[in-house]
């Protein structure tokens, strides 16, 4: 059996586990529109936001945050596998590791984009105005950060082998990334010293290229920047994570 193959059998075992629990669509979907439905209203008096459109400056911040939240919860699966013994019966198994690695990268990207484009419609009806160019490559964007982020959190699973361990670390470095990248709020209203910091978070470059794409404008340089950030990193996360899957599932 080729890769690509294995890696769509392993996919269809993830996205089948996905739909067993429709509780983790409704609560991942739920999240996003609380968001829209209680914080979008308190922008409202923020001349900055409010000149550009509340729903236009907040829904692509949104989107960001909502790609990057799709891809944490597969470390807590991975564990679970652990305790298990799943992850014991793939080790004498022929599959290869990046398989089993993109297996689960795929669900994650397929679960962000279904929710994200209910969340899209809804928004277009509290004001957010349809770029279709833009959002689509916008979509594209946000599959390569959510690919990253849950790449990363099924590797850690694999090597703290804890629930808590893992939900520390998760939880304590997705607050500052989520404040430093201006997804709530333009970092541009902050002070320059929280201004310069955040360009050493590479969610900062997607979240300002979120909001280009989502106005329409596709030729721009923070949309460049912000695909040859997300490139490099997805490269050098896939690279990383095969390995760590190599060595623990060996």
């Amino acid at each position: 059996m080729n890769m690509a193959s294995e890696t769509g059998l392993l996919f269809k075992r993830r996205l089948m586990e996905q739909i067993r629990s429709p509780i983790w669509l409704f609560m991942g979907l739920t999240t996003p529109l609380l968001y829209l439905a209680l914080f979008a209203p308190l922008l409202g008096g923020i001349p900055t936001v409010g000149g550009e459109g509340v729903a236009d400056a907040f829904v692509p911040g949104l989107l960001a945050l909502f790609a990057l939240g799709s891809g944490t919860g597969i470390g807590w699966t991975i564990v679970h596998e652990l305790k298990t013994g799943v992850i014991e019966r793939f080790r004498v198994s022929p599959v290869s590791r990046f398989s089993l690695l993109m297996g689960n990268v795929l669900k994650d990207v397929v679960m962000f984009l279904l929710p994200a484009l209910i969340v899209i419609a809804i928004s277009s009806l509290a004001g957010f105005h349809i770029h279709a160019g833009g959002l689509a490559v916008l979509l594209v964007l946000l599959c390569l950060m959510t690919a990253v982020v849950s790449a990363v959190s099924s590797s850690l699973g694999l090597i703290f082998k804890d629930i808590g361990t893992l939900a520390a670390v998760i939880t304590g470095l997705q607050l500052p990334i989520t404040l430093l990248a201006g997804v709530l709020l333009p970092i541009s209203l902050g002070p320059t010293w929280l201004q310069v910091i955040a360009h050493v978070n590479p969610v900062y470059y997607v979240v300002e290229a979120s909001r280009a794409l989502a106005a329409g404008t596709i030729w721009d340089m923070k949309v460049l920047l912000a695909f040859a950030v997300m490139g490099i990193l997805l490269v050098i996360t896939l690279g990383w994570a095969t390995n760590v899957y190599r060595k623990a599932v060996a």
